[in-house]
């Protein structure tokens, strides 16, 4: 089990070996969470849950009704569902899904994710560019790594810029989406 003081709240949460940060709750996760402000009306997805940090925390703050998990891995979805009781949050939405292949919802206020940033980019490109359709106007994505240029570039190009925090050797990076388009999208010339 770990015991964790995460934006002032007593959180616990059972893991087992086989998922992300298994002996503690991760330091980049925990940076990302402290520059995200949760609001009443927020509607937030954990896009790649593990087990349960980020999404059980935002339930604890906005009410588990605003809040949808989602991880690639079986176990990590069980995990994550025993981990939303344990923390008196046990009505989030718990999904299995590679990415957004199984999230149907579209308006998201924020989309949070630690990546796995230490393979190719592709997870960390289907996020970004899917995570952008699934952002309401005004939305923002926050995604933390210890790599910078890849992301910067990306989100750049996606969301039209970046606002990147750098923390104890990691980047905390704040993409906005301003407009219904992707930034690069191509006008129609006449």
């Amino acid at each position: 089990m770990i015991y964790a003081v995460i934006k002032g709240i007593s959180l616990t949460f059972k893991t087992t070996s086989d998922l992300f940060s298994p002996d503690h709750v991760d330091r980049g996760t925990l940076l990302m969470l402290s520059v995200v402000e949760f609001n009443s009306d927020d509607k937030v997805l954990d896009l790649g849950c593990g087990y349960g940090v980020v999404g059980i925390t935002a339930a604890k703050i906005i009410g588990a009704e605003n809040v949808v998990m989602s991880d690639i891995c079986e176990n990590a979805v069980n995990i994550s569902l025993e981990n939303a009781v344990l923390n008196d949050v046990a009505d989030i939405k718990i999904i299995l899904s590679d990415g957004f292949k199984n999230i149907e919802e579209t308006d998201f206020s924020i989309i949070l994710s630690n990546p796995p940033y230490h393979s190719d980019f592709s997870t960390a490109k289907h996020f970004i560019e899917k995570g952008f359709n699934r952002l309401r106007v005004g939305g923002k994505m926050f995604m933390v790594t210890r790599r910078k240029d890849w992301y910067k570039n990306k989100l750049t190009a996606i969301f039209g810029g970046v606002k990147i925090h750098e923390i104890d050797g990691y980047f905390v990076f704040c993409a906005e989406k301003r407009k219904p388009q992707y930034a690069n999208a191509k006008k129609n010339r006449k």
